[in-house]
């Protein structure tokens, strides 16, 4: 069944007008067509077609499931930008999939990229969580400093994940089931070791994420990848 996103739904029984366009120019969808509607904020609703306008596609609610795929836990991560932004968008499209709550673009001292514009990764996020049935839409913040984040309050346990040859447990091992987590994951050229003892001081616990030496983004999706297998 065809996944759309509307985060009025409930108010306003109305797709957006991206949304009504691809469901009615491009999918041609017509009267009494079954699809499937998700608000964003754990709202699943199965609806039909009721009068396929363009821009403003009117739909039916048949059923709605409230909190649809809550999790016992919160994921944020916090992810130096790779120069290649194409890096960073294959690490957001597949954390949401995998399942993330949060997303928070860190400018470190080892960081190539220090600019970055969200609106492409809203969109991915958007596709992502429609194509792997989230009905909770990930938030994704403004590029913030490493120094801001680790001073950000956080209501959980607190890792940075780094390289370096020094006393550090494995993600898999130290982290509990049920934990909300805040894991940093540095730019390409690893976190420096002024960044790794600030977080410490501020109360992160060191962790590895496995014996080989991973991309950014590739640790990031290890990291979220971790945490969730361990929720199953």
């Amino acid at each position: 069944m065809t996944i759309f996103y509307a985060p009025d739904i409930e108010k306003s029984p109305f797709l957006p007008e991206e949304e009504s366009q691809h469901a009615v120019k491009v999918l041609r969808m017509k009267s009494g067509d079954k699809i499937c509607v998700i608000d964003g904020a754990g709202g699943l609703y199965e609806a039909e077609i009721a009068l396929p306008h363009p821009k403003h596609c009117e739909v039916k609610i048949l059923q709605k499931t409230a909190e649809y795929g809550k999790r016992n836990h919160y994921l944020h991560i916090g992810i130096a930008p790779t120069k290649n932004i194409e890096r960073l968008e294959w690490f957001v499209e597949k954390a949401v999939e995998i399942g993330i709550d949060e997303i928070t673009p860190i400018v470190c001292q080892h960081s190539e990229r220090k600019v970055l514009k969200t609106e492409r990764l809203q969109k991915i996020i958007l596709a992502a969580a429609k194509q792997s049935l989230k009905a909770y839409l990930p938030r994704l913040n403004d590029i913030v400093t490493f120094e801001k984040l680790i001073n950000t309050p956080f209501l959980g346990n607190k890792y940075i994940a780094h390289c370096y040859e020094e006393e550090r447990e494995l993600l898999q091992n130290i982290y509990t089931k049920g934990q909300s987590a805040l894991i940093l994951i540095g730019a390409e050229g690893d976190f420096s070791r002024e960044e790794v003892q600030a977080a410490l001081k501020n109360g992160f616990l060191p962790v590895s994420l496995g014996n080989s030496r991973l991309r950014t983004e590739t640790a990031g999706v290890v990291a979220c990848h971790t945490v969730n297998l361990i929720n199953e």
